[in-house]
């Protein structure tokens, strides 16, 4: 008996959980394509906002999150060249290409930079950074 009730209850819990997942399916639109029926592909398509559809027509997306230019510290100003504003993934790149091109690496494990005066500035004088440790190094950089 008590197994019965087991495998119902089991049972009872997968139907409701496919009833909770079917709910959700109500807010999806289907969109069909002009093009002949043999060929007809469709795709389920969230609402969108007018947001996206102003996007949509320019092509480009406002830049948010770590793609927002920031304002940033006057010691990561001066390794940038004098840049004010700079997203951080630009000035993550930017770093890296300096550490490759001044072959700051150790050579014996690739995963350590050895830094010179400039890194130094921005790294809070240390002599050796993990590449890992770059990203969190730079956070005090970028103001609010």
């Amino acid at each position: 008996m008590a197994i019965s009730i087991g495998v119902f209850s089991s049972i009872l819990a997968a139907e409701t959980a496919s009833l909770s997942k079917s709910s959700s399916l109500s807010s999806l639109r289907f969109v069909v394509p002009s093009v002949p029926s043999s060929k007809v592909n469709l795709r389920a398509v969230i609402g969108s906002s007018s947001s996206k559809a102003a996007a949509a027509e320019t092509g480009k997306r406002e830049p948010r999150g770590i793609t927002k230019p920031r304002r940033v510290s006057p010691e990561m100003g001066a390794f940038l060249g004098g840049v004010s504003e700079i997203p951080r993934t630009q000035t993550l790149k930017l770093i890296w290409a300096y550490i490759k091109q001044h072959d700051l690496q150790d050579p014996q494990n690739k995963k350590i930079i050895v830094c010179d005066e400039k890194l130094k500035n921005i790294f809070g004088g240390r002599e050796r950074v993990g590449f890992l440790e770059v990203a969190g190094l730079i956070n005090p950089h970028f103001l609010k």
